[in-house]
């Protein structure tokens, strides 16, 4: 079932004046500067999973304080949490609700190491730390792209607890996947793409988009749609959330979650998590029919889920985060919990 916007929920009342003008600030440029100067980097300890100030390593997070259940932003690749930055502006003009955003290791403001073993499951690792350190016990997961991916291991570790009779620490209440891998058989990334920098020439290109937001531009463009007017100052700030802490260096290193899903295809299963938690976590899916990478999850969706989730289409391009801020805030808020 292909969802319309309002099918969500209850429609939301037209916007005032004064929303209205708090939307037009809202679509305005958000520097990466200003995003990450919102947040901080805080411990954390990934031998022993946890928060610990102590730690050398650091991670980002950014906090937006509310009232009710808690939305965790879970960022997409290589953008990182300041994919949101769009989506924040109208969230915070419109709704009220708790909102906390991270970026994994490898990402964004985190710190970037070469040696690090990047993966799905250290990722969820992180957000099951982070969660814990918060005090958060209930929360809404909002996923973009492969965090999709990190969203479906969290809640096959929920299974597993469940399994085995072990409580909860923080309990999901609803997951919406935007943008994502959510079938390993659904990717379509093209060679110059993820599996480019997977490949050996990775390494060798990649210090040249380091140096260059000019040289990275071909590599990014791509993730929007061919009728998004991007701008040069938007490429640019891209360009400086992901070349932060020499990150574009270590993207080779944070670019193998396609083959890793397809690794590990049964463990995320989407039918099979909904099957066992339909009735405990209300799902959603949003994708884009021009989007290059996840676009052929929409079909999937369609196909496999059946009535079991709500899906959305958003027009445009890969990053709906940047295309249809408004429209993906309103789905967000939109998303039904399950009590």
């Amino acid at each position: 079932m292909v969802a319309e916007m309002h099918r969500h929920g209850p429609r939301q009342p037209p916007p005032t004046a004064s929303e209205r003008a708090m939307t037009h600030r809202a679509s305005a440029l958000i520097s990466a500067q200003e995003w990450f100067s919102a947040g901080e980097r805080v411990g954390y300890d990934a031998e022993r999973p946890g928060i610990n100030p102590r730690s050398p390593l650091r991670a980002f997070i950014r906090r937006a304080a509310g009232t009710g259940v808690t939305r965790t932003f879970l960022p997409g690749w290589p953008d990182g949490s300041y994919g949101w930055a769009k989506v924040e502006a109208f969230l915070s003009s419109r709704f009220h609700f708790p909102r906390i955003y991270l970026d994994y290791i490898g990402h964004g403001d985190s710190d970037k190491p070469r040696d690090y073993p990047y993966s799905t499951f250290e990722r969820a690792d992180l957000v099951e730390a982070l969660w814990h350190a918060e005090g958060i016990a209930q929360t809404v997961v909002v996923a973009f792209d492969y965090s999709c991916i990190v969203s479906l291991e969290l809640l096959a570790r929920r299974i597993d607890r469940e399994r085995a009779g072990n409580d909860q620490r923080t309990r999901i209440t609803a997951c919406l996947l935007a943008n994502g891998g959510i079938f390993a058989d659904g990717h379509t990334h093209a060679w110059y793409t993820t599996p480019l920098l997977t490949s050996p020439l990775g390494a060798a290109i990649t210090p040249i988009g380091q140096r260059s937001w000019r040289m990275f531009a071909p590599f990014l463009r791509p993730v929007f749609s061919r009728g998004y007017p991007l701008s040069a100052a938007e490429m640019k700030e891209l360009h400086d959330a992901i070349s932060r802490r020499d990150g574009v260096r270590v993207l080779p290193a944070t670019a193998g979650f396609v083959d890793e899903h397809r690794e590990h295809a049964a463990r995320w299963d989407l039918a099979r998590i909904i099957s066992a938690l339909g009735d405990e976590v209300a799902f959603g899916v949003v994708g884009s029919a021009e989007d290059p990478f996840e676009g052929e999850q929409l079909r999937l969706a369609r196909e496999r889920l059946a009535d079991s989730v709500e899906i959305t289409e958003l027009a445009g391009g890969h990053l709906t985060t940047a295309e249809q801020p408004d429209r993906l805030a309103e789905v967000i808020a939109a998303l039904p919990e399950r009590s």
